[in-house]
């Protein structure tokens, strides 16, 4: 039986709220576009969660599925699966969407046909589409030629509008309010596990209510106790909080795919003298690099000075990862402007607009005194030279001073 290839969900319901105004999308667009033209680029296909998101605040649930936003120089219009309905087409900003169905398999190159006439260079995104995808494009369209847009799509969203600004300083401070309620939440005994639902459940309660029309999705929390703090990644188990225990707190509250964190070392009940050190020496790192984040200060110079200082505490071989990187539309498993990084191999500059985080970590091995994983974590927004360089967005205490949980905080 012939089964249609497409079906049309531009009537169903209303558009949802957008997270950003129209202004705000339209510069996105405009921004990209003017890239295109200098590139001769007639369209771009992107497929990346990051890239449709942000250019159509339309999060997808890829699920087996493509999706995609087709960009030209004078429309925007995602394509979507028949699995989510009416969604995303609520979700894209300008209205534009077209929804292919399951029945036939090349339904989702035929939606890219119905938008790419007279089309000879589309931009793809290199880092993000597959040798699978990418082969079949080529078997479709012989005739086109693919050229990366990624890497400028990278370099634009690196540089956060003010509307962006005011969106991740309302999430950090619903991760400071995680962070809070994670450490009502620890005590002797209690499991990890127990100890990050109740952080989580209260910053999407917060989130629902900033933003009431959002979607309430992918917010969570990676608490560590003990061995389990050594890797910054490390699941939740169900392990129980033991006396003197070194403890992780990690807060990721995400809106409209944007994403923050607040990260901290703690101790329950109490700190031994080993472990009081280390803990002071990555705070003055951590300290020292949030100086360091200014503008025109390049990336790899920030972490070769920061290098200096764990080296001259015979502690550099313990560092695990760079020292931060940008924050925008990101999660932990898609996105990342992977050309800001604080990291030795990375020579960007600073520049006012960038939204950076600050998170040095050690990882002292099992058997050594003072054994565990130490991190603090802040973001900042580099700002001009006369307000200081930076702007930290993240308001919560860290230090000895501070995070010894006695009595569940």
């Amino acid at each position: 039986m012939e089964r249609e290839r497409f079906q049309d969900y531009t009537s169903n319901g209303e558009a949802a709220p957008q997270t950003f105004s129209a202004p705000e999308m339209q510069r996105r667009l405009d921004a990209i576009r003017g890239y295109m033209a200098s590139e001769s680029i007639d369209a771009a296909l992107f497929s990346s969660y990051h890239c449709i998101n942000y250019y159509s605040d339309f999060l997808f649930c890829y699920f087996g599925r493509r999706y995609g936003l087709l960009v030209d120089h004078n429309i925007s219009t995602s394509i979507s699966a028949g699995i989510d309905g009416g969604q995303p087409w609520r979700r894209t900003f300008g209205g534009k969407n077209i929804t292919y169905t399951d029945w036939q398999k090349d339904n989702y190159f035929q939606a890219i046909r119905k938008l790419t006439g007279g089309v000879k260079r589309l931009g793809i995104e290199f880092d993000h589409i597959n040798i699978d995808t990418l082969n079949l494009l080529k078997a479709e369209f012989p005739n086109m030629e693919f050229v990366d847009i990624a890497a400028a799509s990278m370099r634009l969203r690196m540089i956060k509008s003010a509307e962006e600004i005011a969106h991740i300083e309302k999430m950090t401070r619903i991760a400071d309010i995680g962070g809070a309620a994670c450490v009502d939440a620890i005590g002797v005994g209690v499991p990890e596990h127990e100890v990050a639902l109740h952080a989580t459940a209260t910053m999407v309660r917060e989130i629902a209510n900033v933003w009431p029309d959002g979607e309430l999705l992918d917010t969570w929390t990676w608490f560590q106790s003990g061995l389990n703090t050594d890797g910054a990644h490390n699941p939740v188990t169900s392990r129980k909080i033991e006396r003197g225990d070194i403890l992780s707190l990690n807060c990721f509250p995400m809106v409209a795919g944007y994403y923050v964190a607040l990260e901290r070392t703690l101790f329950a009940e109490e700190a031994s003298e080993a472990h009081i050190r280390m803990w002071n020496v990555n705070c003055a790192v951590h300290d020292r690099g949030k100086e360091l984040l200014v503008p025109g200060a390049k990336c790899s110079d920030i972490a070769k000075e920061l290098n200096e200082m764990y080296e001259a505490e015979n502690l550099l071989q313990y560092r695990s990862f760079g020292y931060g990187h940008s924050f925008g539309v990101l999660c932990h498993y898609y996105g990342r402007e992977a050309g800001l990084e604080l990291r030795e191999d990375c020579d960007t500059v600073l520049e006012p607009g960038m939204v950076i985080s600050m998170e040095p970590m050690i990882t002292i091995p099992d058997h050594l005194p003072g054994a565990g994983g130490y991190r603090e974590h802040d973001i900042l927004v580099i700002t001009d030279e006369n307000n200081q360089g930076n702007r930290n967005i993240t308001g919560f205490a860290y230090g000895p001073d501070h995070l010894i949980v006695k009595n569940g905080g």
